[in-house]
């Protein structure tokens, strides 16, 4: 779906926030000396939980017990509620009848599974984030270099492919850089028509599309609680089941064999083969309640809320001389994610400054994607990343772009030294950390 035309939000067009986020702090300490309500920019690297999947994991604690083995009635019950959330994840993502949903702790994990169970050469662009770029190092890998378009890139990889066997193509569904979704469908049939598999990373594009394994073609999918409101702690991999059958267990434990002896093992199926020692139960079901919470929203809901949001804060960075970081301008597809520099300051500052001065959380960095911003020429200093999620409103948006203009009218009204490894206020007046975490509820 290309943007809108660029506009100014009047009243009628004005967001809320989409969803309700549980127990969210509201207020955060300034330099100041005042508290101000917290803007989070930060979706991209971790969102919140949402209030739905929280009372989810509350009522999973309140009858939690061991799983899979226990004769007890709360242990049959919490195997129920793990085994229900995979196939509430393998319906919610388009998986086939023979496939199989493995749950891990993250994105990166699961694609270290896929990784042991590929047999055979690997194929990545450039530009990947390091979770589907360092795991395949473990075997043979080659990188193709995106072109200056969409298309030339897809015409790369298709001549990769021609011109040496690859079992694997694997590819981040949606940048943490640019926001720039690729096209699956097409990814799938070149993969496919050089007899190659196509994985996705999908941690960034879970949260803001719907993904249908079988009508996209896809053969694996990871992706991860944290960035799909439900940070507990899990992952899954959802895929085709004859190589992970194959492959050595992901870890060696109990739950993942049928007997054992002093001399030998008798290893399951996936998805037990993969899942050995106590599972995450809390993670599983937050997991599945988090796609579950998703597609009740409706995704077509989700993408007009973050294309309004996207093309205010869009618009706003125009004003100000800031161009967002694109690889291909002729993709129009894109997820609520902008990375810049703001002219004069290191983005590390700059996020600093948005967090002490304005109560704004954004990112400064590589965002583990170091290659992709050497692409760009910032690999040494990284630039600022906002993302857009289910919490965030028009409001959100004027506030960022105030901060961001008073930075660029007037500089920092502070001094900033590294402290740490952070750049911090100096002095910064704000509660320690230590004082905090030494009054926090969570803590004994």
């Amino acid at each position: 779906m290309p943007f809108p035309a660029p506009h100014s939000p009047s009243t009628a067009t004005r967001r809320q926030p989409l969803a309700e986020l549980a127990d969210a702090v509201t207020e955060v300490p300034l330099v100041n000396g005042t508290s101000t309500r917290f803007v989070n920019f930060d979706y991209a690297a971790s969102a919140p939980p949402l209030a739905s999947v929280h009372r989810v994991v509350t009522n999973t604690l309140a009858r939690y017990a061991s799983i899979h083995r226990g004769q007890s009635y709360l242990s049959r019950l919490s195997t129920a509620a793990y085994e229900r959330a995979r196939a509430t994840i393998s319906e919610l993502t388009g998986a086939r009848s023979d496939d199989v949903t493995i749950f891990t702790r993250n994105t990166t994990d699961a694609l270290n599974l896929l990784q042991t169970a590929a047999p055979g050469r690997v194929v990545h662009f450039d530009f990947e984030h390091h979770a589907n770029l360092l795991p395949w190092r473990r075997g043979a890998v080659t990188a193709v270099p995106a072109a200056a378009t969409l298309g030339g890139s897809l015409a790369a990889l298709e001549l990769e492919l021609e011109h040496e066997r690859a079992v694997l193509v694997t590819v981040t569904g949606a940048s943490n850089v640019t926001g720039e979704c690729v096209p699956l469908s097409a990814i799938a049939q070149i993969a496919h028509r050089y007899g190659a598999r196509l994985a996705v990373d999908g941690a960034q594009l879970v949260p803001h599309r719907p993904v249908d394994l079988e009508a996209a073609g896809i053969d694996y999918l990871a992706c991860s609680g944290h960035k799909l409101y439900a940070p507990y702690g899990a992952g899954a991999l959802i895929g085709r089941r004859d190589w992970l059958d194959a492959a050595a267990p992901h870890q060696f434990g109990g739950g993942a064999v049928k007997t054992v002896t002093l001399e030998d093992v008798q290893w399951k199926p996936s998805p037990a083969r993969h899942e050995g020692g106590t599972p995450n139960l809390v993670g599983a079901v937050s997991l599945g309640a988090a796609f579950e919470a998703l597609h009740e929203i409706g995704f077509d809901t989700i993408r007009e809320h973050e294309l309004a949001l996207y093309q205010q804060l869009l618009d706003g960075l125009d004003r100000l001389g800031i161009a967002p970081l694109r690889l291909w301008p002729d993709l129009r597809d894109l997820v609520g994610v902008a990375s810049f520099n703001v002219p004069g300051h290191r983005p590390d500052l700059v996020a600093a400054y948005l967090s002490a001065e304005h109560g704004i959380g954004v990112r400064g960095g590589k965002f583990c994607a170091h290659p992709l911003l050497q692409r760009f020429g910032l690999g040494d200093t990284g630039a600022v990343r906002v993302s857009i999620g289910l919490g965030t409103s028009s409001e959100d948006v004027e506030a960022i772009l105030g901060a961001l203009d008073q930075l660029i009218t007037d500089g920092p009204a502070w001094e900033y030294a590294e402290v740490d490894g952070y750049i911090s206020p100096v002095p910064d007046p704000r509660p320690s950390l230590d004082e905090v975490l030494a009054t926090s509820p969570i803590l004994p």
